[in-house]
C-alpha cells in the first residue's frame, strides 16, 4: 500500500501564521463534494457558483482547512485569506503532483489546438518518442484515450493526469491552453519546453467581453510560461499574429514563425488533390516537400504548427516531414466519415465560431466539385452574436444550408434557430439534429461535400441540464450503411 501523501499548511500555502503553519494536509479539493478526512478545501468564486457557499459541507466531510479570498463566517476550521486563490491551487496541485513529463509543449489559439496537439504527437510518437497529447479530446497516450471532459481540466486533474503520464514513461507532451484556463491559472505550474500560437477569432466573448480581452488571455501561455530564449512558435498568417510576436519580442523569447509568412517553416506552395494535398516547405534553407495525407488549407496550417514545434525541439527535419506523410485526422476535425452510393462525400467538423465555419467552408471548395450542403446550428448560453454572423458564412459558401440544433442547453433552441436563421432566410430550418443530417444526405448527389458541423467529436446533445446521448458520426454511418454508402 502506497504510503500517504502529507505536507504541512504553510508548506502548501504561503504566508500561513505559525498558529496553523502544522496543520498536516493529505489532499486538496476545490469541489466539496469530493472532500475527505484530511483535505485541504480551496473556495473559488466563479461564474455560475461560489466556493465560500460550500465551505461548511467541506468542513462536514473533514476539511482541515480553507483557502479563500475572502472571509467565511460560520466554521470552526481555520479559514486562510489569500490574493489568489487559483494560483494556490495551482502551487499546491503540483506540490501533491510534482512529476510530469520532460518535454511538455502547449498550443493556445481558437481553432486547431485539438488537431495540431495530435499531429505533434503524431509525429513524435514516428520519430520513435513515447508521447502523448492532452486537451478537449481526452488524454491521448500509447495506452489508449482517457476522457477528462475539459480542454484544460483543474489544476488538480491536470497535475494528477501529469504525473501518471511521467510514471507510464510519457517523455514528451502535446497539450491545449484554453483562454479560461491560462485566466483561471488552471496550468499553472506546469513546466513547458515550447509553446504556439495558432489564431484568434471571436469566440467566449460571454467570458472575456472584448477580443483584447481575449488575446490578452491566450498571451499569459507566452508571459508566465516561457522563459527567455524558449521556442515561441506563431501562426504568422494569423491576423492576431503581430500581436503575439511583439509579446514573444518583449520577452526575448526565441521566435519562430511558420506558415506562408513564414520565416521558420515557410509554406512555398500547396496543391489540393481529392483526399490529400502537396505542399512545398522551406526551412533552414532547404527545401522539402510533403505529401499531406489531409484536405483543407487549415489542416494544412495545423500541421505545418506542429512541425514547427517538433523542429523548435531539436527533431530532425527528414525524420519530421516523413511523419508528415502519415498524419491521420483527429476525430471530428475535418473527418472523412464516408460516401454515399450516388459518390457524394460526408465529412464532419468542430467548427463552431464564425472563422471556424468560414475557413472549413472555403477550405473544402477546391475538393468539391458539385455542391456543399451545410448542416450546422449555434450553441445555447453562449456568444450569442455569432449566430447571424454564421447564417452568413453558411449563406456565402454553402450551396444548401440546413440549420439545426447544436447544444441548445438552457436556451430555447427555436430561438437560436431563429437568430441564425435572419443571415440565410433561404435555409431549411429542421430543429431535430438526426432529421437535418439525414435530409442532407438524401439530397446529395454525385460530386457534392456534405458537411456537418460543429459538434466534431461529442458524443451528446446538451439539451437543458441533460446529455442526450448523440453521435454525428453514428448518425451518417448508420444511413450510409442502410442505404449503400462506403464508410472510410
Amino acid at each position: 500500500m502506497a504510503e500517504q501523501i502529507k505536507f504541512k499548511l504553510g508548506e502548501l500555502i504561503s504566508g500561513v501564521s505559525t498558529e496553523f503553519s502544522d496543520i498536516i494536509i493529505t489532499g486538496i479539493q476545490a469541489d466539496s463534494r469530493k472532500v475527505t478526512k484530511g483535505d485541504l478545501f480551496f473556495a473559488l468564486s466563479g461564474s455560475l457558483a461560489n466556493g465560500a457557499d460550500y465551505a461548511k459541507s467541506a468542513e462536514e466531510k473533514g476539511a482541515l482547512a480553507v483557502i479563500s479570498e475572502t472571509a467565511i463566517d460560520g466554521l470552526s476550521i481555520p479559514v486562510i485569506i489569500v490574493g489568489d486563490a487559483r494560483g494556490e491551487l495551482s502551487n499546491a496541485a503540483k506540490s501533491f503532483y510534482p512529476e510530469m513529463p520532460k518535454n511538455i509543449v502547449a498550443i493556445t489559439g481558437t481553432n486547431g489546438k485539438s488537431s495540431t496537439v495530435d499531429f505533434l504527437r503524431q509525429i513524435w510518437a514516428y520519430c520513435g518518442k513515447n508521447s502523448a497529447s492532452l486537451g478537449t479530446l481526452g488524454a491521448i497516450t500509447p495506452k489508449g484515450v482517457v476522457n477528462l471532459g475539459f480542454t484544460t481540466p483543474d489544476p488538480i486533474s491536470l497535475h494528477r493526469n501529469l504525473q501518471v503520464l511521467a510514471e507510464d514513461g510519457v517523455d514528451y507532451l502535446a497539450m491545449e491552453a484554453s483562454s479560461h484556463a491560462l485566466h483561471q491559472k488552471r496550468m499553472h505550474g506546469v513546466t513547458l519546453k515550447a509553446a504556439g500560437f495558432s489564431n484568434l477569432t471571436q469566440d467566449h466573448l460571454d467570458y472575456h467581453k472584448t477580443m483584447d480581452e481575449y488575446a490578452a488571455a491566450k498571451a499569459i501561455l507566452f508571459t508566465d510560461f516561457l522563459k527567455e530564449g524558449q521556442p515561441a512558435v506563431i501562426n504568422a498568417d494569423a491576423e492576431y499574429a503581430p500581436y503575439f510576436e511583439n509579446v514573444a519580442k518583449e520577452h526575448n523569447l526565441d521566435l519562430k514563425l511558420v506558415g506562408w509568412r513564414g520565416t521558420y517553416l515557410k509554406i512555398q506552395e500547396l496543391w489540393p488533390k481529392p483526399s490529400s494535398q502537396r505542399i512545398d516547405y522551406i526551412h533552414a534553407g532547404k527545401n522539402y516537400v510533403v505529401e499531406l495525407p489531409l484536405i483543407g488549407e487549415f489542416q494544412a496550417l495545423n500541421a505545418t504548427m506542429a512541425a514547427g514545434l517538433a523542429l523548435s525541439l531539436g527533431d530532425e527535419p527528414e525524420a519530421v516531414f516523413a511523419a508528415m506523410r502519415k498524419l491521420k485526422p483527429v476525430k471530428g476535425r475535418m473527418e472523412h466519415v464516408g460516401e454515399t452510393k450516388d459518390n457524394a462525400h460526408v465529412f464532419v467538423d468542430y467548427a463552431h465560431t464564425p472563422d471556424g465555419l468560414d475557413v472549413l467552408l472555403r477550405a473544402v471548395r477546391p475538393h468539391a466539385p458539385g455542391r456543399i450542403i451545410v448542416v450546422f446550428g449555434c450553441g445555447g448560453d453562449r456568444d450569442k452574436t455569432k449566430r447571424p454572423k454564421m447564417g452568413a458564412i453558411a449563406a456565402k459558401y454553402g450551396d444548401v444550408v440546413i440549420v439545426t440544433d447544436d447544444n441548445p442547453r438552457t436556451e430555447d433552441a427555436n430561438q437560436i434557430r431563429k437568430e441564425i436563421m435572419i443571415a440565410t432566410p433561404d435555409a431549411y430550418e429542421i430543429g431535430d439534429r438526426k432529421e437535418a443530417i439525414i435530409f442532407a444526405l438524401k439530397m446529395s448527389k454525385n460530386g457534392d461535400a456534405v458537411i456537418v458541423a460543429g459538434k466534431g467529436h461529442e458524443t451528446g446533445q446538451i439539451v437543458g441540464d441533460k446529455v442526450l446521448p448523440f453521435s454525428d458520426q453514428e448518425t451518417i454511418i448508420d444511413y450510409l450503411l442502410e442505404n449503400g454508402g462506403k464508410i472510410v
